[in-house]
């Protein structure tokens, strides 16, 4: 093998391993790099073995066996390992190489890492990769963004690896500039957390209200894949829910409660704050999460806190369609929050981010991938500058269809004591978005009560603000007006 590589990956954990066969499959030359460079002569001597796949030792060596421009994919652990690879590596490229972070980075270090790189001269992609273990050999969902002159170089080979839809489009397309990337994989992994969370809820309901078996949760999950609701996630509930451990049990009932999170969800949140958006679902998903962690408390407060018993005594089959409609109505708002994160970022950051794009990068691929993009894609198609996916003709008609079974079951679950979260707030915020006056006003009277924070009035222009002598004992002085 004495030809250069055509590209060099540093990382041989799970998802660096399967990009290096993916790549391999379709082609490609592949360079091996991995700290410890005993992962890098086993897997030559394994998985790689009799492949177009060869062994780095060293980084300079890695580096000398590139065809030029030079392009290295780093999938070490997010943070401060990028950080010393990047320093490792810039002495060993030069003028116009590529170096490429797939791993799920922050991204404002992306914004960072694109200004310091391309300030060496050499180019850098932060580049969002969804799908698993699996995806990652077969095909993930793949979201580049950072050097826009770096992409005719890395394109090849991405759209090599990504996933198709049916008519052949590859599920990778340039993002944006700087961390546009690895922003819009943040906001994908924000809404896994919400559809994950919608799906327990909805499996939480059937188990304790309904008393269903395992078995007949597998059986509406399999339905529920076959129409509207098909995605990775219901498929793999559904497979889930039919696994038997060893005792011929369901395998799922004897998983601990307790949900681990790697972050991502939490940065779509704290971005959503800072930028101001309403992203209340994926919120409260997190914050589900938290409240697992705190199992010993939880079973604690058990015995001490009292509440209604779950039960139900009406029609089944009714109650489960009013259900599957209202995980779908939900999922519509999940979606409606993350794009409308999306657009801010975009506004706030100088991003020109294809909406519909990144819908037809989510639709084959990665864990959000589901047939109900194809319709967040025609939304967009229809109408570009469309501010809120719940104004689309396709959503809005399916929401109104959804709203009685919706506010049937966040209406039962409550009565039964049986937490929803995730299916309330999206209500909630549905509700909230289609209201005309709010209970903002008294809101904004109480803040220039305690604090002079003034108010605008609705028979006056907007931008004019007053301050009232609510007590008498004020003075005429306000505070200065601003919005965080």
């Amino acid at each position: 093998m004495d030809e250069l590589s055509d590209i060099g990956l540093i990382g041989l954990a799970v998802m660096g391993e399967n990009l290096v066969l993916n790549m391999e499959s379709k082609g490609y030359r592949v360079t091996v790099y991995n700290r410890t460079v005993q992962k890098v002569k086993d897997f030559i001597a394994g998985r790689a073995r009799g492949k177009n796949i060869r062994g780095a030792m060293t980084l300079e060596e890695l580096a000398g066996s590139l065809k030029r421009p030079r392009k290295v994919m780093i999938m070490v652990k997010a943070g401060k390992p990028v950080d010393e690879m990047i320093e490792a590596l810039l002495p060993y490229l030069e003028k116009g190489d590529i170096i490429i972070d797939g791993g799920n980075t922050h991204f404002p270090d992306t914004n960072r890492r694109t200004a310091y790189v391309e300030s060496k001269g050499l180019l850098y992609i932060g580049t969002g990769v969804s799908g698993g273990e699996e995806g990652a050999l077969l095909g993930p969902s793949i979201m580049p963004g950072g050097s826009p002159a770096a992409w005719p170089s890395v394109k090849p080979i991405f759209q090599a690896i990504a996933a198709k839809v049916e008519d052949g489009s590859p599920c990778c397309d340039w993002v944006g500039e700087n961390g546009a990337g690895h922003f819009v994989k943040m906001v994908h992994n924000g809404i896994e957390y919400g559809d994950m969370q919608l799906i327990c809820e909805a499996y939480q309901i059937m188990r304790d209200m309904l008393h269903l078996s395992a078995d007949e949760m597998h059986s509406i999950f399999r339905e529920w894949n076959e129409g509207e609701l098909n995605s990775y996630l219901i498929e793999i509930t559904r497979d889930i829910l039919a696994y038997k451990d060893e005792d011929g049990e369901p395998l799922v009932d004897k998983i601990l409660d307790t949900a681990g999170q790697k972050g991502t969800g939490k940065w779509t949140g704290v971005a959503a704050l800072d930028l101001g958006i309403p992203l209340t679902l994926i919120g409260e998903a997190v914050f589900s999460r938290c409240l697992s962690a705190i199992k010993d408390e939880r079973v604690m407060a058990s015995s001490l806190l009292t509440g209604p018993r779950p039960g139900f005594s009406g029609n089944v089959a009714g109650f489960i369609e009013n259900l599957r409609e209202a995980l779908y109505a939900s999922k519509i708002v999940s979606y409606a929050q993350g794009y409308s994160l999306m657009r801010a970022a975009a506004e706030e950051y100088g991003w020109k981010l294809n909406y519909g794009g990144i819908a037809l990068m989510w639709r084959g691929g990665c864990i959000i991938r589901s047939v109900f993009l194809g319709k967040i894609k025609e939304a967009f198609d229809n109408d570009p500058g469309i501010t809120n996916l719940l104004l689309d003709p396709f959503f809005r008609d399916k929401i109104d269809r959804a709203q009685n079974g919706w506010r049937a079951v966040v209406a039962a679950a409550t009565a039964g004591g049986i937490p929803v979260p995730a299916i309330a707030s999206a209500l909630c915020y549905f509700d909230g978005y289609r209201c005309e006056r709010l209970p903002a006003n008294l809101l904004q009277a109480q803040r220039d009560y305690f604090g002079a924070h003034t108010y605008e009035r609705i028979d006056r222009p907007r931008g004019e603000f007053f301050h009232t002598n609510w007590t008498g004992r004020g003075g005429t002085t306000a505070s200065s007006t601003y919005n965080v």
